[in-house]
């Protein structure tokens, strides 16, 4: 090929997939962290209640999640190219059409249903696929950067959101979020490739000649037999229902709660809602800096030890919320922004190692698509929850105590996760799975993707 992968050539294509993919991310999840800032205006014109508005967002948030594991499934057989394109185009349609809506039936169809399921395939397990396709070096990096940059564009996004619907009506935020994704994906469908052997070049990282380098071709079985397939085989064992149920409450804690309602909640104790989105977006900051953290130290700890850290302070950090909010930001809200912020998704890294580690490099986009959709359940009953307690209670008290709870519980579920033959993985020796597609696969013991 007259080229080597540590060449630039390897490193420029490879980052350019990488960058389109964080673009996609960014985009698809601009109007789901847009929900928040949303929902008052929204409620003030219609006349709607908060429970209302946050069943619509839960069964955004739901749809979201449990579309993930297929949606994996859906990347590995047809590719990021078309599938990631398609849904950025059916995103800008539907964020389009929320301007001219009248009645919550079509709040639920818009925000939940149609934008909840085509975000689903552009979520995280996007980020996991690509870069297991792209990258042997850096992976966990990669990954963390992947996690962290998504994270730290929605919630970049909500100052602008909160200004234009604050000045210009909410109409307009949701048309820039229309126009942003039908420009993504003009640039995905002209950047993107399914697999750098596809342009002839191989994984950054992986040695000429490796299982890495070998091209591979996509499974022969439909996504919808492969995702239950791959459920029916790991859900045999607990490390699966471990990651499961602990992801469960990361969701609950960080989109279903803080992201859905801590404008609102801040709003109740007197703060401006472009002051809270601002401080939201704070978070995402500090979030990418504490991501791509947890995705180098997943590369060297044992990433059960750091889940259950992460589950741990972050409870503790919830239980001080209601107390730090006022209608100005005191000194130890603050805190809690810089503190919650490197904490927000420094969950995923670890997860996605556990679930590569203990499963197997093949299968291990599908079990964390699972994996997210337990992630996004718990986001869609977080918000559900909060959002009821609002309203019976006129406090969002019980909702930040019980998240504390649950983070805690999560922290010494992780302690029951037993440690993988290989942990942590380091980036450029993870096992490679075998290349056998059959044309019909009796056992679901024998499907096998890349």
């Amino acid at each position: 090929m007259g080229t080597t992968p540590g060449t630039p050539q390897y490193a420029r294509r490879a980052l350019l997939v990488a960058a389109v993919t964080l673009g996609a991310l960014v985009a698809s999840a601009a109007f789901r962290s847009s929900t928040g800032v949303l929902m008052e205006p929204i409620e003030s014109e219609f006349g709607w209640s908060r429970a209302t508005t946050a069943g619509a967002v839960s069964l955004n948030l739901v749809l979201f999640g449990c579309i993930a594991p297929f949606a994996a499934a859906l990347l590995e057989r047809y590719g990021p190219r078309r599938v990631v394109t398609i849904a950025l185009l059916v995103v800008g349609a539907a964020s389009a059409l929320t301007t001219v809506m009248t009645s919550p039936w079509q709040l639920w169809l818009l925000w939940g249903l149609v934008i909840g399921t085509a975000t689903g395939s552009t979520a995280l397990v996007l980020g996991a696929i690509v870069a297991n396709r792209w990258f042997v070096a850096r992976r966990g990096l990669v990954t963390g950067v992947f996690s962290g940059a998504n994270a730290t564009g929605q919630l970049l996004f909500l100052p602008a959101i909160a200004a234009t619907a604050t000045n210009y009506g909410w109409r307009w935020s949701a048309a820039i979020v229309a126009v942003l994704a039908a420009l993504t994906a003009v640039l995905v469908w002209l950047f993107m490739r399914d697999r750098p052997q596809d342009i002839g070049l191989i994984p950054f990282g992986a040695a000429p000649g490796s299982p890495e380098a070998a091209p591979a071709p996509p499974p022969a079985v439909s996504p919808v037999r492969a995702a239950l397939s791959v459920l029916r085989t790991s859900s045999r064992t607990w490390v699966f229902w471990a990651l499961m149920l602990t992801f469960f409450v990361c969701g609950w804690s960080t989109n279903g709660l803080v992201q859905t309602h801590f404008i609102p909640a801040a709003h109740d104790h007197g703060m401006p809602a472009t002051t809270a989105a601002g401080l939201l977006a704070l978070v995402g900051i500090f979030d990418l800096v504490g991501t791509i953290a947890s995705g180098w130290l997943t590369d060297r700890v044992d990433p059960r030890l750091l889940l259950m850290a992460y589950y741990a302070l972050r409870g503790g950090s919830l239980f001080t919320v209601h107390s730090l909010l006022a209608p100005g930001v005191e000194p130890g809200m603050w805190v809690f922004i810089i503190f919650y912020g490197l904490d927000w998704v420094a969950t995923v890294p670890p997860t996605v190692a556990l679930c590569r580690s203990h499963f197997g490099l093949a299968h291990s986009g599908i079990v964390f698509g699972w994996t997210y959709a337990a992630h996004m359940v718990g986001a869609g009953l977080g918000a559900s929850f909060a959002g009821w307690i609002r309203t019976a209670d006129g406090t969002y008290r019980t909702a930040w105590m019980s998240a504390g709870v649950l983070c805690v519980i999560a922290a010494f579920l992780c302690l029951t996760i037993p440690r993988s033959p290989a942990a942590p993985v380091p980036a450029d020796h993870l096992p490679t799975p075998p290349t056998r597609y059959p044309d019909d696969v009796d056992d679901p013991e024998e499907l096998t993707f890349t």
